[in-house]
């Protein structure tokens, strides 16, 4: 009996969430649903289409201002998308998540860095650099990404595409094959 109390309690603080989390966003489609917790940083720079679900703990953040430097940054769903617990999207620049994307578990995809590589940046703590983006990332239509795989800056990943747990994707692959490794190369090309 109190079992049933308390899933009805999640359930409902669950729907209630959702409600205000989709209403700040930009943009949101029909049949949004998340699981509490969230954190949406910048929802006014997030689209999301339909039929999008996500478990607990999703961090979205789309950073409009680090440190007194500002951005524009833009993260847009497509339809039909599915993330599991701890995924973590941070943009600054541009990240797009196409149509019919799985995301396992702990999933990490950023368009940033604290800083660039160079002897300079090194004196000044991580925390105090200022943000640095590569390039956006895009990950086309119907892709499936592993558990506790991470995208990095300036990745492009094709259509129909399988990325392995655990792979660090540094660089942009074509459409249709599985992918993965750290960092991530082409294991098999699906024909």
């Amino acid at each position: 009996m109190v079992v049933k109390i308390i899933n009805k309690l999640r359930l409902y603080q669950n729907l209630l969430y959702s409600f205000f989390i989709k209403s700040s966003l930009k943009k949101c489609g029909k049949n949004f649903h998340i699981e509490y917790p969230i954190r949406a940083h910048g929802a006014g720079n997030i689209e999301i289409g339909d039929n999008f679900s996500s478990f607990g703990r999703l961090r979205i953040e789309a950073f409009t201002r680090h440190n007194n430097n500002e951005y524009t940054p833009k993260i847009i769903i497509g339809n039909n998308v599915s993330m599991n617990f701890d995924c973590h999207i941070g943009a600054i620049n541009s990240i797009t998540i196409g149509n019919n994307v799985l995301l396992a578990s702990r999933v990490f995809i950023t368009d940033h860095s604290h800083g660039e590589v160079n002897i300079n940046e090194f004196k000044t703590p991580p925390s105090q650099r200022k943000l640095f983006s590569k390039g956006e990332v895009v990950i086309n239509d119907n892709v499936w990404i592993g558990e506790g795989v991470t995208i990095l800056p300036n990745v492009i990943i094709g259509k129909n595409c399988i990325i392995g747990s655990n792979s660090v994707v540094t660089k942009s692959f074509p459409d249709n094959c599985v992918i993965g490794g750290a960092p991530a190369c082409i294991l098999k090309i699906i024909e």
